[in-house]
């Protein structure tokens, strides 16, 4: 796989076939393609996570939009969207397709081609990017029925899309780094639950404002908290708001080199044993 074949003389035998490594962005588009074709076979990875992002998502407006009215110039709709993203987004990785690698062997014979080992976790990760940014469509298309608007135009929903997609990159380290080291499909399905106190122990529902206590006090200190700011800066305003949207990819930055340590690192353990 994702090698190129050249003639290397040999003494004995003439001319014989070697393969020698076909380049790095070559392994990636060929790990990443086999991963994107794999994901019309397995749908039922994708559509559950859209279809809870949209249901909360019609659920908490049509629970909490009165609630909230009493807030001066606060559109919850607009709200509530960057929440519903992470729903959609978030543990959506090919982290379970690599465990049936490792336990049909596939992986293992990946390791005997020339492909670098960096390019199997990163091709995987590619795929995850577009499969992500393909998952905010639907549930920006509800927002835009809903009446959500974003103030940046497309440069906003670019952004929003982009913005997602990372955080959804940087979760996924974690889902590859239970796939390496188990080897363990289940072990891998339940690393979506990590996010769900990280969801609900921020600005998820509610403004910062309307926390109190030491909900108020734990939420400053969450990185999604920062993240759903960092989206919902680019619905609101009239313009770029530049220092929550600093202050996300900073949140993003830090949980990416957590996640992608634990998993690199598993990806060397799992090569030093095969």
């Amino acid at each position: 796989m994702t090698t190129a074949i050249e003639s290397v003389q040999s003494p004995e035998s003439g001319n014989a076939i070697g393969a020698r490594p076909a380049g790095i962005f070559r392994d990636l588009s060929s790990i990443a393609s086999r991963a994107l074709r794999a994901v019309p076979r397995d749908v039922v990875s994708v559509i559950p996570p859209v279809f809870i992002a949209l249901f909360f998502f019609v659920v908490n407006i049509a629970t909490l939009k009165r609630v909230t009215a009493s807030i001066p110039h606060f559109n919850y709709t607009s709200f509530e969207m960057a929440t519903a993203i992470l729903l959609g987004v978030t543990g959506v990785s090919r982290a379970p397709a690599l465990v049936l690698d490792i336990q049909s062997k596939y992986f293992d014979r990946l390791l005997l081609t020339p492909v670098r080992r960096t390019a199997i976790l990163l091709g995987h990760m590619v795929a995850d990017i577009t499969v992500a940014a393909v998952l905010t469509i639907p549930i920006l298309i509800l927002g835009f029925i809903l009446g959500v608007r974003f103030h940046g135009g497309l440069i906003g929903v670019v952004g929003f899309i982009v913005l997602a997609s990372l955080w959804s990159l940087a979760f996924a380290g974690f889902g590859y780094a239970i796939a390496l080291k188990t080897g363990n499909p289940a072990a891998v399905n339940s690393s979506f639950l990590l996010f769900f106190p990280f969801l609900f122990l921020t600005t998820s529902y509610v403004p910062q404002s309307q926390l109190s206590g030491w909900l108020s006090t734990v939420a400053k200190f969450n990185p999604v908290t920062y993240l759903l700011g960092g989206l919902r800066s680019l619905e609101v305003g009239s313009g770029a708001q530049w220092v929550p949207l600093g202050q996300a990819l900073l949140a993003v930055g830090i949980v990416s080199v957590i996640s992608m340590s634990l998993c690199f690192a598993a990806l060397r353990g799992r090569v030093k044993r095969s």
